[in-house]
């Protein structure tokens, strides 16, 4: 669907070349929502916009349903434009303009036939429910009800990709919670693909189905959204899975954890199971089965898209033979299982 390859993006100073994107090579799959995540400056807008070449890259091509964008002429760049929908943090909506007005502006652009207007935007005014807005001034909008404007409007030309540009960053938890729901009815309604940047971890939890990490303008982690939780791979990635999934230690056990063991030291586990093995009874069969006994000091259950995360820091309270049984057969159900440190008697 959009491939890139050996995509680079270079800005030029007086002082030296600045290097925004290096080496990319991405491939996004049709009806897809794939997410790009990471720190500011780390080169997600730059990356974005070259997909739609609102920013032409230094080097390397942008393919979109197998034509090269980077070797279009410009009339033929903006006939594939009209196919790429866009919306933006800043909504960039016409003040004097209603809701419909604003809805129906890229259509006046490329001349669309004016009988079949309001047949066109009446269905995108129920999609993102502003039908009894339609009227309204963007003055007289919350910030929910503009970003479902600038969507509504990026969805008038009947486009099959879009793209979104820290859509949700300007908007509070519960808005942002209903915008993202809105683009995965979308995507599910209307079969289209969309590529998201944000540096929020929440996003890409709550929609994406893949998710790239992007690092001082390179591409460190590339995987689908239950392996970038389950089993991150580098420094970065951990980083924003703690954040995000809360895995950070309550004091009173983060100052009693040992790294090394001794021989009366319990060792704490961090579990993380998803999808069916969540509504399995494990632990009871740990403790049952195995003769292990577990003091449970944290657990919580996350939802990643349409699938359940788990996560649980238990206290191991005996011998060693037990203990490695136990990781063993919770490995081999799927579960990722980390030793985070050791406690020298019960914390509970």
């Amino acid at each position: 669907m959009i491939k890139l390859l050996n995509v680079e993006k270079i800005y030029y100073s007086a002082a030296k070349p600045v290097y925004a994107l290096r080496n990319i090579n991405l491939d996004i799959h049709q009806g897809e929502i794939f997410g790009i995540v990471g720190q500011s400056g780390a080169g997600k807008s730059s990356l974005i916009r070259c997909i739609n070449l609102l920013e032409k890259p230094s080097k390397g091509q942008i393919c979109i349903n197998g034509l090269e964008l980077t070797a279009l002429d410009a009339s033929a760049l903006r006939a594939v434009r009209r196919q790429i929908g866009m919306i933006f943090q800043q909504f960039n909506l016409l003040s004097a303009k209603t809701v419909y007005e604003n809805i129906v502006l890229p259509l006046k652009f490329t001349h669309y036939p004016p009988s079949k207007i309001h047949a066109t935007i009446i269905p995108l005014l129920k999609l993102t429910e502003l039908v009894d807005k339609q009227h309204a001034y963007p003055s007289q909008l919350s910030g929910g009800q503009k970003q479902r404007v600038a969507i509504a409007r990026a969805l008038a030309s009947q486009p099959n990709v879009l793209l979104c540009d820290e859509a949700t960053s300007a908007l509070d938890p519960e808005t942002t919670r209903n915008i993202l729901q809105l683009l995965k009815d979308i995507n599910q309604r209307l079969g289209i693909t969309i590529v998201l940047i944000t540096h929020q971890v929440e996003v890409v939890k709550h929609i994406c189905d893949r998710v790239a990490l992007l690092d001082k303008g390179s591409i460190i982690e590339l995987t689908d959204i239950a392996s970038f939780f389950t089993h991150p791979s580098s420094a970065l990635a951990k980083k924003f899975v703690r954040l995000s999934l809360k895995q950070d230690l309550p004091p009173l056990l983060q100052n009693r954890l040992n790294r090394t063991k001794n021989s009366h030291s319990h060792a704490v586990l961090r579990i993380l199971f998803h999808g069916h093995v969540a509504a399995e009874p494990l632990m009871a069969h740990l403790m049952r089965e195995i003769g292990i006994h577990l003091n449970i000091l944290q657990a919580n259950i996350e939802l990643l898209k349409d699938t359940t995360l788990g996560i649980m820091v238990v206290e191991v309270i005996g011998d060693q033979t037990p203990l490695q049984q136990g990781i063993q057969y919770l490995v081999h159900k799927g579960l990722h299982v980390e030793i985070i440190g050791y406690v020298n008697e019960s914390i509970v």
